[in-house]
């Protein structure tokens, strides 16, 4: 599903934000990318979207080099792609319903079809109750919620979720991240970028480690339930996924 091929990524100020970083994610897995502040883990994100360009190296997303794709249709590949935000980005002068609508008008879609998918998408997240209320009048917990309904209005392959525990509570981050989880066992690959591991270390995950722009871990955890912390085992990649 996405392919780095030893990316680097140097800022004009000279800041290695990764360093000849390489490793490939599968259909359908829950990865998790800790590390800590500024270690890389928003740049990842930035490259696998487009926002920004990598110094060196191949990216591949669901079969397409992403250095390849024109400007004119970036909003192909960000179709495949939702990214949950530590702070939401929602628009507040909008309601909760008016917040997935906008997203859905912008692809184009009938009336009909607009109201299904954000009822359909409100009632995954939990907040149905909530569509005519403003960002404002939400909890923490809940704004998260309708950030990762907008992530999903696109219908997307991969979802990236950058730092959404930042902000919660202990209690709430455990909903969030359950509900990846439940999204995540619907078919859709989900990526979490984290510093919490307290709240990720039960979760069966492919899981990377970014250190000053590094990758210093690439390996599978197993839990036997999740009331016990994981195990981790090294994984070697199968020959075709391997990128050197």
């Amino acid at each position: 599903m996405i392919i780095f091929d030893s990316v680097s990524k140097i800022y004009g100020n000279g800041t290695v934000a990764l360093d000849k970083v390489s490793f490939a994610v599968g259909v359908g897995e829950f990865m998790i990318i800790s590390g800590p502040s500024g270690s890389g883990k928003t740049t990842l994100m930035k490259l696998i979207i487009k926002e920004v360009d990598p110094t060196h190296g191949k990216i591949v997303v669901d079969g397409d080099d992403i250095s390849e794709i024109p400007h004119k249709n970036l909003h192909l590949l960000r179709r495949k792609v939702g990214v949950i935000f530590q702070d939401a980005k929602l628009l507040e002068g909008k309601t909760v319903a008016e917040n997935v609508d906008i997203v859905l008008e912008i692809m184009g879609l009938s009336e009909t079809e607009i109201v299904k998918r954000r009822n359909d998408l409100l009632e995954l997240t939990g907040i149905a109750h909530h569509s005519s209320d403003f960002p404002s009048q939400l909890s923490g917990g809940e704004a998260q919620r309708l950030g990762i309904a907008r992530a999903l209005s696109t219908q997307p392959k991969v979802l990236f979720a950058d730092e959404p525990t930042g902000n919660l509570d202990p209690a709430t981050a455990k909903d969030i991240i359950g509900l990846l989880q439940d999204i995540n066992t619907q078919g859709t690959t989900v990526l979490m970028a984290t510093h919490d591991l307290d709240y990720v270390k039960h979760i069966k995950a492919h899981r990377l480690v970014l250190t000053k722009g590094v990758l210093t871990s690439d390996s599978f955890a197993h839990h036997t339930s999740s009331h016990h912390p994981s195990k981790e085992t090294k994984k070697e990649a199968p020959d075709e996924d391997k990128k050197t």
